[in-house]
């Protein structure tokens, strides 16, 4: 290389005039300096994404400290009871079936041999064997029977006959609920006072609001004679901790004025609609 290209040359030049340029090292070092460049930035930028993070993360957070809280509105749509007929009678009780007897065992005919005169003994079938008695009921006769039926056994203890099968009384019947009733039953002072107990009590739950879910979930309830809140249950919920919230409310609710029909206190079913809407 001559004097006037060496002024110019840089050392990777220098140091490989007239060799192979091909060569992997000449390559390398050509391309060293904007390797270690890249190198360089890449990190630095790394370590203040890595650096800056925490930062990021507060700034989130106090973004979403600043935003309005969300309005609950609790909403309720009752709907009125349709006119009752006042010269319609209340149905009547059921009738009371007594049940049917219960199915006696299979039994089979064992009386005590009696010692008498040879002219005095009547041909009659012979007793049974042991082995026929195990899973059969003694009696006084052969009849057929079911082997889940009851034992009615020889005699009863006074030796009249055979034993009459236990009686069975028929379970109470069930106290009517009703649907309408001609004065039905009511929350303090009316709806106002029951709206107002609605929204001060029901807590908008974090899991609904954070995945912004609303509408209205529909409770059940029974409010009894004395006016206590019974077999509450949700027939329409939508989720998110607002129908376990629903529940919650209603099962802490004051006594209510009970329903009356024909002037007695009786069991009504009362729905009641609860709206979750965030604004």
């Amino acid at each position: 290389m001559d004097a006037k290209k060496i002024l110019t040359a840089n050392m990777d030049d220098i140091v490989f005039d007239g060799r192979n340029k091909e060569y992997g090292a000449y390559v390398l070092r050509r391309s060293y300096e904007k390797n270690i460049r890249r190198g360089v930035i890449g990190g630095v930028l790394i370590f203040l994404l890595i650096v800056f993070i925490p930062f990021i993360n507060n700034a989130i957070s106090s973004l979403r400290a600043t935003e309005v809280e969300e309005e609950v509105i609790v909403s309720l749509d009752l709907e009125a009871p349709p006119p009752l007929n006042p010269d319609e009678p209340p149905p009547p009780p059921p009738p009371d079936v007594p049940p049917p007897p219960p199915p006696s065992k299979p039994t089979i005919k064992y009386t005590p041999p009696v010692v008498k005169a040879d002219d005095e003994v009547i041909d009659e079938e012979p007793p049974p064997f042991i082995e026929e008695l195990e899973d059969i009921a003694i009696s006084t006769k052969t009849q057929e029977g079911s082997e889940d039926g009851v034992d009615l056994g020889i005699l009863d203890e006074y030796g009249d006959g055979p034993v009459a099968p236990p009686v069975v009384e028929a379970p109470p019947p069930k106290e009517q609920i009703f649907d309408r009733v001609e004065q039905m039953p009511q929350f303090g002072s009316g709806d106002k006072e029951l709206m107002e107990y609605l929204a001060n009590n029901i807590k908008y739950p974090a899991i609904a609001r954070e995945n912004g879910i609303q509408g209205t979930v529909v409770v059940q309830f029974v409010v009894d004679k004395d006016g206590a809140i019974t077999q509450p249950t949700v027939v329409r919920g939508i989720g998110g901790g607002c129908d376990e919230e629903a529940l919650r409310v209603v099962r802490g609710m004051p006594n209510w004025s009970p329903g009356r029909q024909q002037g007695r206190a009786v069991k009504v079913k009362f729905t009641l609609p609860i709206r979750f809407r965030l604004e």
